[in-house]
C-alpha cells in the first residue's frame, strides 16, 4: 500500500460518511468521558467534560486516525467517537467560522468556529497531497441561538453517539500485518468507512476558501 493519491481530488475537499438526515464526523475523548456519553447520548454526561475547551471535530476517519495514533496516542484520546449530526447543524457551524491559513482580522477572530485545513492521511497515516477539513467549536456565543457555540452543538447539534475505538484499533493491527492492503479491501473490512464528497453551497466553498490555488497557501 503507498502513500500515494490520484491528483485529480481537489486540494481542499470535504469527504465524509452521511445519508440523507446526517453526516458522521469524529473525535477523540478520555475513557471517562466516551462511556458515559455513549451510555447516555449525550457527550457533556461526564463531570469530566468541560464546555470552556475547543472541541475539533473531524469528517475525515483518517485525519483522526493521525490526529490519535489509531486511539494508542495518549489517554485523553483512548476512545473514538463517531458523532451524528444534522445537516443543518454541521453547515450552520462551517457558516459561523473562521479559517485559520489566512490571517484572521478583528472580526473573524470574535467567530466561535475556526476551520482548518490539513494533509489528508493514507491508512498508513502518510500526509497526502490534498486536505481534509477539521472543525474547530468554541464556547463564544452564536448571534442565531443565544447560547454558547459548543453547548449548542453538545445539547442539539449530536443526535448520535458510538464508540468506534475498535474500528480504530483493528486498522491499526490489519495496516501492520499487511502493507499491501488498499483503502477498498479495508472499505469492505469495515474499518475504513466509505467516504464521499460532501458538497456545500457556493456561498461556504467562499468562506472556507476552498477554491483557492494550492501555491501560498499553508
Amino acid at each position: 500500500m503507498t502513500d500515494s493519491t490520484p491528483t485529480t481530488i481537489p486540494y481542499r475537499q470535504i469527504r465524509a460518511e452521511y445519508d440523507d438526515e446526517t453526516i458522521t464526523v469524529y473525535q477523540a475523548y478520555s475513557k471517562t468521558i466516551a462511556e458515559a456519553a455513549v451510555a447516555t447520548q449525550n457527550l457533556s454526561a461526564s463531570p469530566e467534560f468541560h464546555f470552556t475547551r475547543m472541541t475539533w471535530i473531524k469528517p475525515s476517519w483518517l485525519w483522526m486516525m493521525y490526529r490519535s495514533g489509531y486511539s494508542t496516542k495518549d489517554s485523553l484520546q483512548s476512545r473514538i467517537l463517531a458523532l451524528k449530526m444534522p445537516h443543518a447543524a454541521f453547515l450552520s457551524l462551517l457558516r459561523q467560522a473562521a479559517t485559520t491559513h489566512a490571517k484572521l482580522s478583528d472580526d473573524h477572530k470574535k467567530k466561535p468556529v475556526r476551520v482548518q485545513w490539513d494533509p489528508e492521511r493514507s491508512p498508513r497515516l502518510g500526509a497526502l497531497g490534498h486536505r481534509s477539513l477539521q472543525v474547530g467549536i468554541g464556547s463564544g456565543g452564536s448571534e442565531k441561538t443565544g447560547m454558547g457555540v459548543k453547548r449548542w452543538w453538545v445539547e442539539e447539534g449530536v443526535v448520535g453517539i458510538e464508540d468506534v475505538t475498535e474500528r480504530a484499533l483493528g486498522l491499526k493491527e490489519e495496516v501492520g500485518r499487511n502493507g499491501d492492503v488498499t483503502v477498498e479491501e479495508l472499505v469492505e473490512m469495515g474499518l475504513v468507512p466509505r467516504e464521499r464528497v460532501y458538497e456545500v453551497p457556493e456561498d461556504l466553498r467562499v468562506l472556507l476558501r476552498m477554491d483557492e490555488e494550492k501555491l501560498g497557501k499553508k
